[in-house]
Protein backbone atom coordinates (compact mmCIF):
# COMPACT_ATOMS: atom_id res chain seq x y z
CA UNK A 1 0.00 0.00 0.00
CA UNK A 2 1.59 3.22 -1.32
CA UNK A 3 1.64 5.85 2.40
CA UNK A 4 1.89 9.66 2.22
CA UNK A 5 5.35 11.17 2.43
CA UNK A 6 3.54 13.88 4.52
CA UNK A 7 2.18 12.57 8.11
CA UNK A 8 -1.36 14.40 9.00
CA UNK A 9 -4.25 13.33 11.07
CA UNK A 10 -7.63 14.02 9.72
CA UNK A 11 -8.64 14.35 12.60
CA UNK A 12 -5.98 16.27 14.11
CA UNK A 13 -5.88 20.54 13.42
CA UNK A 14 -3.25 22.51 13.34
CA UNK A 15 -2.88 26.55 13.66
CA UNK A 16 0.03 28.69 13.55
CA UNK A 17 1.23 32.18 14.29
CA UNK A 18 3.99 33.93 12.40
CA UNK A 19 5.62 37.19 13.52
CA UNK A 20 8.28 38.75 11.96
CA UNK A 21 9.79 42.67 13.00
CA UNK A 22 11.95 44.85 10.93
CA UNK A 23 11.83 47.39 13.09
CA UNK A 24 9.83 48.63 16.19
CA UNK A 25 8.12 51.97 17.43
CA UNK A 26 10.73 54.40 17.85
CA UNK A 27 7.90 56.03 20.24
CA UNK A 28 8.06 53.09 22.87
CA UNK A 29 11.81 52.36 23.15
CA UNK A 30 13.54 55.55 23.91
CA UNK A 31 13.75 56.51 19.81
CA UNK A 32 14.99 53.21 19.07
CA UNK A 33 13.48 51.72 15.75
CA UNK A 34 15.89 48.67 15.80
CA UNK A 35 15.38 48.32 11.89
CA UNK A 36 16.51 44.55 11.40
CA UNK A 37 16.39 43.84 7.27
CA UNK A 38 14.71 39.77 7.05
CA UNK A 39 12.39 39.26 9.86
CA UNK A 40 9.51 39.75 7.85
CA UNK A 41 10.90 36.96 5.29
CA UNK A 42 11.33 34.48 8.10
CA UNK A 43 7.84 35.10 9.37
CA UNK A 44 6.72 34.32 5.39
CA UNK A 45 8.47 31.81 4.69
CA UNK A 46 7.42 29.98 8.40
CA UNK A 47 3.94 30.47 6.81
CA UNK A 48 4.50 28.86 3.72
CA UNK A 49 5.81 25.37 5.31
CA UNK A 50 2.57 26.22 7.82
CA UNK A 51 -0.13 26.49 5.18
CA UNK A 52 2.18 23.31 3.11
CA UNK A 53 0.77 21.12 5.79
CA UNK A 54 -2.66 22.40 6.12
CA UNK A 55 -2.23 24.95 9.03
CA UNK A 56 -4.67 27.72 9.48
CA UNK A 57 -1.76 30.37 9.35
CA UNK A 58 -1.98 34.33 10.57
CA UNK A 59 0.83 36.32 10.06
CA UNK A 60 1.80 39.76 11.83
CA UNK A 61 4.33 41.69 10.53
CA UNK A 62 6.16 44.79 12.10
CA UNK A 63 3.44 47.15 12.63
CA UNK A 64 0.98 44.72 12.84
CA UNK A 65 3.09 43.05 15.05
CA UNK A 66 1.50 44.30 18.58
CA UNK A 67 1.10 42.86 22.06
CA UNK A 68 -2.88 43.44 21.83
CA UNK A 69 -2.54 41.17 18.41
CA UNK A 70 -0.40 39.00 19.78
CA UNK A 71 -1.46 37.78 22.61
CA UNK A 72 -5.24 37.84 20.75
CA UNK A 73 -4.12 35.49 18.46
CA UNK A 74 -2.73 33.00 20.89
CA UNK A 75 -5.45 32.86 23.13
CA UNK A 76 -8.00 32.08 20.08
CA UNK A 77 -5.66 28.72 19.15
CA UNK A 78 -6.12 28.05 23.39
CA UNK A 79 -9.74 28.32 22.56
CA UNK A 80 -9.86 26.13 19.08
CA UNK A 81 -7.52 23.40 19.80
CA UNK A 82 -8.07 20.45 22.03
CA UNK A 83 -5.33 17.55 22.83
CA UNK A 84 -3.63 15.99 19.74
CA UNK A 85 -3.85 19.56 17.69
CA UNK A 86 -1.19 21.81 16.99
CA UNK A 87 -0.28 25.26 17.58
CA UNK A 88 2.66 26.30 15.72
CA UNK A 89 4.37 29.88 16.82
CA UNK A 90 7.11 31.58 15.54
CA UNK A 91 8.85 34.83 16.17
CA UNK A 92 11.94 36.44 14.58
CA UNK A 93 13.05 39.91 15.48
CA UNK A 94 14.74 41.61 18.66
CA UNK A 95 15.51 40.17 22.08
CA UNK A 96 15.43 41.98 24.99
CA UNK A 97 15.51 41.79 28.99
CA UNK A 98 13.14 43.76 31.88
CA UNK A 99 14.16 44.04 35.61
CA UNK A 100 12.48 41.25 37.15
CA UNK A 101 10.15 42.65 40.07
CA UNK A 102 7.94 39.66 40.79
CA UNK A 103 11.25 37.90 42.54
CA UNK A 104 10.95 34.71 40.54
CA UNK A 105 14.73 35.20 38.19
CA UNK A 106 17.68 33.89 39.56
CA UNK A 107 19.66 37.30 37.35
CA UNK A 108 16.94 39.27 38.21
CA UNK A 109 15.75 39.56 34.38
CA UNK A 110 12.70 38.68 32.51
CA UNK A 111 13.26 37.70 28.94
CA UNK A 112 11.60 39.66 26.04
CA UNK A 113 10.38 39.21 22.55
CA UNK A 114 10.19 43.10 21.10
CA UNK A 115 6.68 43.27 19.42
CA UNK A 116 6.26 46.73 17.84
CA UNK A 117 4.41 48.47 20.74
CA UNK A 118 6.07 47.18 23.82
CA UNK A 119 7.77 43.77 24.91
CA UNK A 120 6.57 40.74 25.16
CA UNK A 121 7.58 39.28 28.72
CA UNK A 122 8.63 35.52 28.84
CA UNK A 123 6.72 34.97 31.95
CA UNK A 124 3.25 36.00 29.57
CA UNK A 125 4.14 33.78 26.83
CA UNK A 126 4.61 31.01 29.25
CA UNK A 127 1.25 31.76 30.84
CA UNK A 128 -0.47 31.88 27.83
CA UNK A 129 0.64 28.71 26.71
CA UNK A 130 0.24 27.08 29.68
CA UNK A 131 -3.60 27.76 29.16
CA UNK A 132 -3.41 25.14 26.02
CA UNK A 133 -5.68 21.96 26.93
CA UNK A 134 -3.50 18.65 27.76
CA UNK A 135 -2.35 16.88 25.49
CA UNK A 136 -1.91 19.90 22.62
CA UNK A 137 1.52 20.08 20.89
CA UNK A 138 3.45 23.56 21.01
CA UNK A 139 6.36 24.17 18.50
CA UNK A 140 8.03 27.27 19.12
CA UNK A 141 10.72 28.71 17.08
CA UNK A 142 12.76 32.14 18.26
CA UNK A 143 14.79 33.43 15.85
CA UNK A 144 16.39 36.52 18.20
CA UNK A 145 18.73 36.98 21.20
CA UNK A 146 17.16 36.65 25.07
CA UNK A 147 19.76 37.49 26.79
CA UNK A 148 21.14 41.74 27.41
CA UNK A 149 24.21 39.68 29.68
CA UNK A 150 26.44 40.13 26.62
CA UNK A 151 26.65 43.10 24.68
CA UNK A 152 27.96 41.26 21.18
CA UNK A 153 28.53 37.13 20.02
CA UNK A 154 31.05 35.88 21.34
CA UNK A 155 34.60 34.97 19.15
CA UNK A 156 34.54 32.76 16.67
CA UNK A 157 36.57 29.71 17.28
CA UNK A 158 39.69 29.26 15.28
CA UNK A 159 39.49 28.29 12.18
CA UNK A 160 35.98 29.19 11.86
CA UNK A 161 34.63 32.62 9.83
CA UNK A 162 33.45 35.35 11.87
CA UNK A 163 29.44 35.82 11.74
CA UNK A 164 28.42 38.78 9.78
CA UNK A 165 25.09 40.07 10.37
CA UNK A 166 22.88 42.56 12.20
CA UNK A 167 22.65 41.29 15.89
CA UNK A 168 19.04 40.71 16.87
CA UNK A 169 19.70 41.83 20.72
CA UNK A 170 18.21 45.43 21.96
CA UNK A 171 20.81 47.33 22.99
CA UNK A 172 21.71 47.46 26.89
CA UNK A 173 20.94 51.26 27.41
CA UNK A 174 17.46 51.03 24.88
CA UNK A 175 16.51 48.63 27.15
CA UNK A 176 16.68 50.29 30.79
CA UNK A 177 15.48 53.56 29.27
CA UNK A 178 12.18 51.95 27.50
CA UNK A 179 12.14 50.44 30.98
CA UNK A 180 12.50 53.36 32.48
CA UNK A 181 10.18 55.25 30.29
CA UNK A 182 7.39 52.34 30.98
CA UNK A 183 8.16 51.35 34.27
CA UNK A 184 4.72 51.48 35.88
CA UNK A 185 3.51 49.30 32.80
CA UNK A 186 5.99 46.35 33.14
CA UNK A 187 6.37 45.94 36.69
CA UNK A 188 2.30 45.80 37.11
CA UNK A 189 2.63 43.31 34.17
CA UNK A 190 4.82 41.35 35.72
CA UNK A 191 3.12 41.78 39.09
CA UNK A 192 -0.27 40.14 37.37
CA UNK A 193 1.25 37.50 35.50
CA UNK A 194 2.99 36.39 38.93
CA UNK A 195 -0.51 36.46 40.77
CA UNK A 196 -2.41 34.62 38.20
CA UNK A 197 0.33 31.71 37.46
CA UNK A 198 0.86 31.57 41.73
CA UNK A 199 -2.56 30.54 41.98
CA UNK A 200 -1.93 27.31 39.69
CA UNK A 201 1.51 26.36 41.14
CA UNK A 202 3.40 26.52 37.89
CA UNK A 203 7.17 27.36 38.46
CA UNK A 204 8.65 30.07 36.53
CA UNK A 205 9.84 29.39 32.85
CA UNK A 206 13.30 30.51 33.54
CA UNK A 207 13.87 28.37 36.84
CA UNK A 208 12.49 25.73 35.46
CA UNK A 209 14.77 25.98 31.74
CA UNK A 210 17.65 26.91 33.47
CA UNK A 211 17.74 24.23 35.94
CA UNK A 212 16.15 21.49 34.03
CA UNK A 213 19.35 19.39 33.89
CA UNK A 214 20.44 19.95 37.81
CA UNK A 215 17.16 20.22 39.17
CA UNK A 216 15.04 16.56 39.76
CA UNK A 217 12.34 18.63 41.54
CA UNK A 218 12.56 21.25 38.70
CA UNK A 219 11.97 18.47 36.26
CA UNK A 220 9.13 17.00 38.31
CA UNK A 221 7.44 19.75 37.98
CA UNK A 222 7.81 20.89 34.63
CA UNK A 223 6.72 17.65 33.59
CA UNK A 224 3.18 19.20 34.94
CA UNK A 225 2.92 21.37 32.65
CA UNK A 226 -0.42 19.77 30.58
CA UNK A 227 0.32 20.72 26.94
CA UNK A 228 3.49 19.41 24.99
CA UNK A 229 6.05 21.98 24.15
CA UNK A 230 9.12 21.91 22.32
CA UNK A 231 11.14 25.46 22.30
CA UNK A 232 13.80 25.96 19.65
CA UNK A 233 15.42 29.23 20.45
CA UNK A 234 18.61 30.78 18.06
CA UNK A 235 21.41 31.15 20.30
CA UNK A 236 22.49 30.27 23.41
CA UNK A 237 21.19 32.89 26.40
CA UNK A 238 24.89 34.18 25.96
CA UNK A 239 25.21 34.67 22.15
CA UNK A 240 23.49 36.80 19.65
CA UNK A 241 21.43 35.69 16.66
CA UNK A 242 22.31 37.71 13.18
CA UNK A 243 19.90 39.16 11.44
CA UNK A 244 20.72 38.76 7.17
CA UNK A 245 19.84 40.44 3.87
CA UNK A 246 17.34 37.22 3.04
CA UNK A 247 16.50 35.15 6.35
CA UNK A 248 18.17 35.38 9.60
CA UNK A 249 20.53 33.00 10.45
CA UNK A 250 18.40 30.75 12.17
CA UNK A 251 16.06 30.41 10.29
CA UNK A 252 18.24 30.33 7.26
CA UNK A 253 19.68 27.20 8.31
CA UNK A 254 16.45 25.75 9.37
CA UNK A 255 15.22 26.09 5.84
CA UNK A 256 18.47 24.44 4.38
CA UNK A 257 17.75 21.58 6.82
CA UNK A 258 14.08 21.18 6.13
CA UNK A 259 14.96 21.05 2.32
CA UNK A 260 11.51 22.02 0.72
CA UNK A 261 9.72 19.05 2.63
CA UNK A 262 12.90 16.76 2.26
CA UNK A 263 13.89 16.08 5.82
CA UNK A 264 12.55 12.90 7.05
CA UNK A 265 14.32 13.05 10.38
CA UNK A 266 12.43 14.17 13.93
CA UNK A 267 12.31 17.20 16.08
CA UNK A 268 15.37 16.40 17.89
CA UNK A 269 17.97 15.75 15.27
CA UNK A 270 16.21 18.59 13.22
CA UNK A 271 17.36 20.73 15.90
CA UNK A 272 20.86 18.79 16.27
CA UNK A 273 21.47 19.00 11.94
CA UNK A 274 20.49 22.93 12.52
CA UNK A 275 23.08 23.44 15.09
CA UNK A 276 25.67 21.90 12.97
CA UNK A 277 25.18 24.15 10.15
CA UNK A 278 25.56 27.73 12.55
CA UNK A 279 28.99 29.03 13.95
CA UNK A 280 30.17 28.15 16.90
CA UNK A 281 29.24 31.81 18.21
CA UNK A 282 25.79 30.72 17.67
CA UNK A 283 24.22 27.80 19.06
CA UNK A 284 20.43 26.89 18.82
CA UNK A 285 18.75 25.73 22.07
CA UNK A 286 16.07 23.10 22.69
CA UNK A 287 13.98 23.22 25.61
CA UNK A 288 10.80 21.05 26.04
CA UNK A 289 7.80 21.11 29.04
CA UNK A 290 5.25 18.96 29.79
CA UNK A 291 4.45 15.18 28.22
CA UNK A 292 7.46 15.80 24.58
CA UNK A 293 8.91 13.00 24.65
CA UNK A 294 6.80 11.27 21.89
CA UNK A 295 6.50 14.94 20.20
CA UNK A 296 10.00 15.33 19.91
CA UNK A 297 9.97 11.50 18.12
CA UNK A 298 7.88 13.29 15.38
CA UNK A 299 8.80 14.49 11.64
CA UNK A 300 8.89 18.36 11.73
CA UNK A 301 5.56 20.16 10.95
CA UNK A 302 3.39 16.97 11.28
CA UNK A 303 0.15 17.62 12.16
Amino acid sequence: MKTSSRPTSSKSKAISLHLGLNLVNPEHYGGWSGELAACEFDANDMATIAKSRGMKSKVLLTKNGTRNKTLAAIRSAAKQLSAGDLFFLTYSGHGGQVPDVSGEEDDKKDETWCLFDGQLIDDELYLELSRFAAGVRILVFSDSCHSGTVARAAPPQPGTQAPIGRSKMMPLAVGMRTYREHQGFYDKLQKDVAKVSGKSAEPDPDAVLAQLAVSPRLTAIAKKFKPAVILISGCQDNQTSLDGDQNGAFTEQLLRVWNNDGYKGNYAKFHVEIKAGLPASQTPNLFVLGPAARFLKQQPFTV
